[in-house]
């Protein structure tokens, strides 16, 4: 469970470091959106996914 918890957080380190010259360099409102509607989605998905029982 450790492993997980710890790929999880540098996941989504490396997806905002990914994204966060984009957002600050374009200063688009849809971009941005989608964007934080994406980190959002993953953000969910590992919290379901930490919620599961493993098999």
């Amino acid at each position: 469970m450790t492993i997980k918890i710890l790929a999880a957080v540098v996941a989504v380190a490396l997806l905002l470091a990914y994204f966060a010259p984009m957002v600050f360099k374009m200063n688009d409102a849809a971009l941005t959106s989608v964007i934080v509607i994406g980190i959002v989605v993953m953000l969910a998905d590992l919290w379901y996914t930490f919620r599961q029982e493993e098999d």
